[in-house]
């Protein structure tokens, strides 16, 4: 399954961004192949340099779609305040923007990289050195020449054999993709999950009902992959304005191809290619499948976020109830049935505290006509 195979069961660095920018529609890629000459340029009171944004690594970086709200100062990093401060350090994996489309109104967005400034350069040079043996090269002519990229540019259309796809569009819980330049991705912005720790007790519930919902959903959906974390924090999950919850940070997601990933065997290194390189170290070994636990993501959320938005929240017998099922849902030693159960029970009590009200706008006015509220 060409892209999907390399990554299969992998916890890859940024690799839901990636297939989510990719496969979203036919420019955002066909970008990523264009030279930097071709990048427009326009003229700026930011001194912006090809290196920070990336565009010295086209064609190995993700696209140019938005290069143009970058200098044209229509998309702004939180500290712009003043044409005379100077971009952030370059090393950051994320920062916090505005984005504009009049001049006038702003919406907050995040602009991140799919991995570290120090894991990029690395994979530069593993790049290099797997064929050239050189520290340094053309990193685009080395990927142009890939039979995989070779694919990317004969094809008429992106197919599954080509990519996967996880678009917002299609209900999966990522951040709207607004558009790349260089190496640099930017998104709808969300505020983490932290911020809302101290929240009253039937946003707190909301919360957590879409927290485990989501959960539930990564591990058993119709496309028939299961998605598990290896780590999670308190801003793996934010929210938009309107209540929703995504996932907010996608670098400790995994993937195992359910219908596919339990049939590869030896012969699982065919599938990697020099792509590897470009997001973890491309001689390591696939991770084994059956490592990965059914429960794995409803501990660690139970474990690590749950208690800290629902804990002393609630009047009695509720609260004892909440926290009843989190000692269940969070015990690592108990069977992965026992855990699913107790999760399961929890959403049932959590979707009873719910309430239909215009503060919920994600839900609100449906719920109103709904006999579920």
């Amino acid at each position: 399954m060409g892209l999907w195979m390399y990554y299969l069961c992998s916890n890859v660095l940024g690799l839901l961004k990636l297939l989510q920018f990719l496969t979203l529609s036919w420019s955002p890629f066909l970008e990523a192949t264009v030279f930097p000459s071709s990048v427009p340029h326009v003229k700026a009171s930011y001194s912006f340099g090809r290196t920070f944004l990336g565009l010295d690594k086209c064609n190995a970086c993700i696209g140019t779609s938005i290069c143009k709200k970058f200098f044209k100062e229509e998309i702004r990093f939180d500290n712009w305040l003043a044409s005379h401060l100077k971009l952030p350090p370059n090393y950051f994996p994320s920062y916090s923007g505005n984005y504009t489309d009049d001049a006038k109104s702003w919406r907050l967005v995040e602009i991140s990289r799919l991995t570290t400034k120090y894991q990029h350069d690395q994979a530069d040079k593993r790049i290099c050195a797997s064929l050239s043996k050189t520290k340094t090269c053309s990193i685009e002519r080395v990927l142009r020449k890939t039979e995989r990229f070779q694919k990317w540019l004969k094809a008429k259309r992106l197919t599954p054999d080509l990519v996967q796809i996880f678009p917002e569009a299609e209900g999966w819980p990522f951040p709207k993709y607004l558009g790349s330049c260089g190496r640099l991705i930017v998104t709808a912005g969300t505020r983490p999950l932290k911020e809302f720790y101290s929240s009253p007790p039937e946003v707190a519930a909301d919360l957590a009902f879409q927290l485990l919902s989501i959960v539930n959903s990564m591990r058993n959906n119709d496309m028939n992959y299961f998605f598990y974390f290896v780590h999670v924090d308190s801003g793996t999950f934010g929210i938009f304005n309107n209540g929703l919850l995504f996932i907010r940070d996608a670098s400790t997601l995994g993937i195992i191809d359910k219908q596919e990933g339990l049939q590869m065997t030896d012969g699982q290194q065919e599938y990697k290619d020099i792509f590897s390189c470009l997001a973890s170290d491309c001689q390591s070994a696939f991770p084994n499948c059956n490592s990965v636990r059914e429960k794995q993501s409803l501990v660690m959320v139970c474990q690590e976020l749950l208690p800290k938005l629902l804990k002393g929240k609630f009047l009695q017998p509720v609260q004892e109830k909440i926290d009843r099922f989190l000692r269940l849902c969070a015990d690592s030693f108990r069977a992965d049935q026992e855990v699913s159960d107790a999760a399961g029970k929890l959403i049932e009590l959590l979707k009873s505290l719910q309430s239909c009200d215009s503060h919920f706008a994600y839900r609100y006015p449906d719920c109103k006509y709904s006999d579920k509220y």
